[in-house]
């Protein structure tokens, strides 16, 4: 009977915390500011699913880490020309971390900005923060590390010249 209860919750966005208090900076990802929409050079629209949500009747928050995936990676595969299935060299993700700010839920689309902070020789960092449409402060900020390794023998290797390329357009001063 609890499936069934569960299964006939609305996906909706709640708001049980003030969250202007919950997060009023108390919990930075390190000392810097919150970013705005205008801190990003380039967005990606991201509708959300019924399937993102959880019985607590929000966007889980495993989704966040897909939707900070599909913002960078949509970027390299439209401008960079990726071939996840083809290309030798491939990024894989070996650091990430979300702040939450605001719940999400559906149906909604977010916005999702997409900056470069550090541009290696074989890795990449990237910041990303989820936007409701129309809002200046991200529902959620967070960052991941791609490193670039060989498909074959899966060790590093330079960030090939049209992801470099793409990623530079991308690329914004460090925070500090």
């Amino acid at each position: 009977m609890a499936a069934l209860f569960f299964s006939s919750l609305p996906c909706r966005i709640v708001d049980p915390w003030d969250t202007q208090q919950a997060f009023s900076g108390n919990y930075p990802m390190n000392d810097k500011t919150e970013p705005a929409r205008a801190d990003f050079p380039h967005f990606t629209a991201i509708p959300t699913r019924w399937q993102d949500c959880d019985v607590y009747g929000h966007v889980n928050n495993v989704v966040y880490y897909a939707y900070f995936d599909t913002a960078v990676t949509g970027h390299l595969v439209t401008v960079a020309g990726l071939k996840a299935t083809e290309s030798p060299v491939i990024g894989v993700v070996v650091e990430t971390k979300c702040q939450f700010r605001q719940e999400l839920g559906f149906p909604e689309v977010i916005d999702a900005g997409i900056r470069v902070t550090r541009l290696g020789n074989s890795s990449a960092t990237y910041e990303i923060g989820l936007f409701r449409q129309g809002d200046e402060n991200p529902a959620a900020f967070g960052h991941f590390v791609h490193v670039y390794i060989d498909r074959a023998t899966r060790r590093p290797v330079s960030i090939p010249d049209q992801v470099r390329a793409a990623l530079e357009k991308l690329s914004v001063p460090e925070i500090e």
